[in-house]
């Protein structure tokens, strides 16, 4: 059960925990630090040059995880990552039924369905072959299409029920603006957009996790606890 309260409501409950915000503050913060610390290990062992993933002729999120130590910190880090964040959609969901008073599951539903795309992302990757670059490209464009709804529908209905919910709203526009004009770039013959379809899409990783990261500050300033009677 997820609730808002305070001390009082758990006098009668086998075990509660008050510090879920930590479960959010991981989901967050776990793939940005594998992706980083992948691209850190592959450039120091040498299967990448030195760049500024978010700048432009650099490399993809992808090519941190295909060499050497980078390989393994990708698949370790992600394959957790994808757990909490299947958990982190159902807590989601809960606090959503209980501001508004209904029992839909829509978030469930998306977290669950994201979760197996980037599950079957991360394992493809390193392997050569058409068979395992669908599957990578699937993956991935599942996994961020979905999140990216997930979010939206997550913003839009905390905005209506808490102020709070309005900067992750703006924040899920702003997202979908980037992404818009990164598509348009690509449109237009004139511009190299090889040379930054990267860097796009380093931004739109680390701004899909801080939208992670402002709804785990929102369990914790509004004390959010998952209880257990």
């Amino acid at each position: 059960m997820l609730m808002q309260a305070n001390n009082a409501d758990f006098k009668n409950t086998a075990i509660s925990g008050n510090r879920i915000w930590l479960l959010g503050l991981l989901t967050g913060l776990l793939p940005m630090l594998t992706m980083h610390l992948s691209w850190l290990a592959a450039s120091i062992q040498g299967h990448l040059e030195w760049c500024n993933p978010y700048w432009l002729h650099c490399h993809s999120v992808s090519s941190t995880g295909r060499y050497g130590l980078g390989y393994f910190i990708f698949k370790g880090g992600m394959i957790p990552a994808l757990v909490l964040l299947s958990w982190y959609w159902w807590l989601n969901q809960q606090w959503l039924n209980r501001l508004s008073n209904h029992h839909s599951q829509k978030l469930c539903v998306l977290g669950l369905i994201a979760s197996p795309a980037l599950l079957i992302y991360t394992l493809s990757l390193g392997h050569v072959g058409d068979t395992f670059y669908l599957l990578r490209r699937a993956g991935v464009v599942i996994y961020l299409g979905l999140t990216f709804i997930a979010q939206l529908l997550l913003s839009a209905a905390l905005a209506r029920h808490i102020t709070q919910g309005k900067v992750l709203l703006r924040l899920s526009f702003a997202t979908l603006a980037i992404a818009l004009f990164s598509l348009l770039l690509d449109a237009l013959p004139a511009v190299d957009y090889k040379s930054m379809e990267d860097a796009f899409e380093w931004l739109l990783i680390l701004l899909l996790n801080l939208h992670v990261l402002i709804v785990a500050w929102l369990w914790k300033i509004h004390n959010l606890r998952f209880v257990l009677k």
